[in-house]
């Protein structure tokens, strides 16, 4: 199902309107599951990224680090509104610089708590004979997301699937990878930890 899923109906919408039917989505509890796919993403805005981008490499983890406070709040706003965390990141060899800055973040999430598991490119190339699997959000087995980025790889909406039995079926095997999938702190100190500084590309 995962690698047809842009084959289905769908309505597109705005970052926008994504944001807020998003987030009404997310209040009503459920298992939230996220695939995220892409090596290279541009995230304008935040501090952290912004210094990445620019080369200063000790900056962007010291405003990694300061943003600690803003990934216990969303793994507290989780258990406040009854979500469970189910988040999967696909990895590319060799690691991205993106990637390799997106993992600092993605750690402190796991370390407040929220499910995170790696899943190396190989485990999902039979999926991907044709192209790369979209980047997937399922809040509650009752919508789901193809999230859009534009040519630079910034947020550009989504398009929306209410499908149910598609829904159920790409949770289905979206648990199957998460399962298969490495503990994200784990990954993180065999494999980012020893890292030098990234070469950027932003």
């Amino acid at each position: 199902m995962l690698e047809r899923l842009r084959e289905l109906p769908a309505v597109p919408l705005e970052r926008k309107d994504y944001l807020a039917q998003y987030w009404s989505a997310y209040q009503e509890g459920g298992v939230f599951w996220k695939l995220e796919r892409a090596q290279h993403f541009q995230e304008p805005g935040d501090a952290s990224w912004e210094a990445f981008a620019a080369g200063d490499w000790e900056r962007a983890l010291e405003l990694n680090e300061a943003d600690r406070a803003d990934a216990e709040a969303m793994a507290a706003k989780d258990r406040e509104v009854g979500v469970q965390t189910r988040r999967i990141r696909v990895v590319e060899d060799p690691v991205s610089p993106y990637l390799q800055w997106e993992m600092q973040f993605l750690r402190l999430l796991a370390e407040a708590g929220q499910a995170l598991r790696v899943v190396p490119r190989r485990q999902v190339a039979h999926l991907e004979r044709e192209r790369p699997l979209p980047e997937i959000v399922i809040l509650g087995g009752r919508v789901m997301f193809l999230v859009r980025y534009d040519s630079s790889g910034r947020a550009d909406g989504a398009w929306r699937i209410d499908d149910r039995g598609a829904i159920g079926e790409a949770a289905d095997e979206l648990a199957a990878l998460f399962e298969a999938g490495e503990p994200l702190p784990d990954y993180f100190q065999r494999e980012i930890a020893p890292l030098p500084p990234p070469a950027v590309r932003a």
